[in-house]
């Protein structure tokens, strides 16, 4: 497993825990940083899966 995977993986669950946070305390700054940090850590998960396909793993 590419290790791209592994870190994209963690930024989606930390943007899902911030999204969270921010919905229930009303942070529309906090919300907003939860959503770009989880698609960021789903486009990094997804380069780490092409990455894995290509090595044939």
């Amino acid at each position: 497993m590419d290790k791209d995977r592994v870190i994209g993986s963690a930024k989606v669950v930390k943007g899902k825990i911030k999204e969270a946070i921010g919905k229930a305390v009303g942070d529309v700054k906090l919300e907003s940083e939860g959503t770009a940090d989880r698609v960021e850590g789903e486009i990094q998960n997804a380069v780490g899966g092409i990455k894995d396909t290509l090595k044939g793993n």
